[in-house]
């Protein structure tokens, strides 16, 4: 049944030093929900219209999420989503030391990134096109995870009338610093009680992958023909490779979402496309989920429960001269970063 698009907040649970997470709904109105906490922006559930299960996995509770905190589940990644090598960079001559959380090397953000801090959330009026919303804001000190500059980030969620859910992300700082924003979201679009999502097709915008070291760390840039990473045409994802990866997506970088992804399940018939801003997609089949998290409804999430699909820049970038393959990600005093993804879905 339909119903007015809204938000609601209530009461998640409270951290170890007593400060109170809440639970955003929103709800556009035509079968399309939403839910985030105000903790590491994270998304706990996504409904699509006519089914029972979110497509996004989720965790039962607030200390769930505290005890998972490593798989980043439904986070926002930052201040630098993925992998910066050895954790640290050159910046205008000074090197910066960072926390390091992924072997030496500093992984989203840090141990206590923008996944792991409490954010102000705000419910937005609703649009004059019906859209829902929830704005996330935090400041960044100077020196957080030893990332420069004091960062004043933003991040909307918005559902839309047209079954889509857009992730607006904006930030500035007082010092020369680098940036680098994504959602952490696990979908399978069978449902997050379903099993796994191997099964499900996947297409990507990209001719090119980052090839990576053991360590994550790109060594180079390579073409996808040929190979296990040629998404170009619908395929099953599979089982035959532990997809951990970036791809260099085609598209012009300027300012508009283009499309970079598409995923499918033949067995729900849903599908979810998405275009971004960004000039990458990591994709992570969920390789390294081992059965330690559970679904709300007492699942164990297993290899391949839910895939990742990361708008971003490239790995590494900070390290890497800045060229059309590896785009800037450095912030300046007097700059905006902005950043916008949309995911629509379809298919019921």
């Amino acid at each position: 049944m339909n119903t007015e698009p809204h938000v609601t907040v209530r009461d998640y649970g409270r951290l170890p030093d007593g400060r109170t997470v809440h639970e955003y709904r929103l709800d556009n109105g035509r079968g399309l929900v939403l839910t985030a906490l105000d903790w590491g922006g994270i998304v706990t559930g996504l409904w699509l219209p006519g089914g029972a299960d979110s497509v996004v996995l989720g965790l039962a509770d607030l200390g769930a999420y505290l005890a998972g905190a490593g798989s980043h589940l439904g986070v926002i990644a930052g201040r630098y989503a993925n992998r910066i090598a050895g954790a640290s960079f050159e910046l205008d001559g000074v090197r910066h030391r960072l926390a390091a959380n992924d072997g030496a090397n500093c992984l989203h953000g840090g141990p206590a990134g923008f996944g792991a801090s409490l954010w102000q959330g705000t419910p937005q009026p609703v649009g004059a096109d019906g859209s829902v919303s929830l704005l996330l804001e935090r400041v960044s000190p100077n020196g957080e995870m030893g990332f420069p500059g004091t960062m004043h980030v933003a991040v909307r969620y918005t559902l839309g009338t047209d079954m889509s859910w857009r992730v607006d992300y904006e930030a500035t700082t007082d010092l020369p610093t680098v940036v680098n924003l994504t959602s952490h979201a696990y979908f399978n679009l069978g449902g997050a009680e379903s099993g796994a999502a191997l099964g499900h097709r996947l297409t990507l915008h990209a001719s090119r992958y980052t090839v990576p070291g053991a360590n994550g760390i790109p060594l180079r840039h390579a073409g996808v023909a040929g190979t296990p990473f040629d998404f170009r045409r619908e395929r099953a994802i599979g089982t035959d490779v532990g997809y951990d990866h970036n791809w260099l997506l085609d598209h012009p970088l300027d300012g508009a979402p283009h499309p970079a992804a598409r995923l499918t399940d033949p067995v729900s018939g849903r599908w979810m496309d998405i275009a971004t801003t960004e000039p990458a997609i990591q994709f992570y089949a969920g390789t390294w989920m081992d059965g330690s998290l559970t679904s709300p409804g007492g699942r164990r999430y297993t290899r391949g429960a839910g895939v990742c699909l990361e708008t971003q820049h490239n790995p590494d970038s900070p390290n890497r001269p800045v060229s059309a393959d590896w785009p800037s990600t450095v912030l300046r005093p007097g700059e905006v970063f902005r950043s916008a993804t949309v995911h629509r879905f379809g298919g019921w």
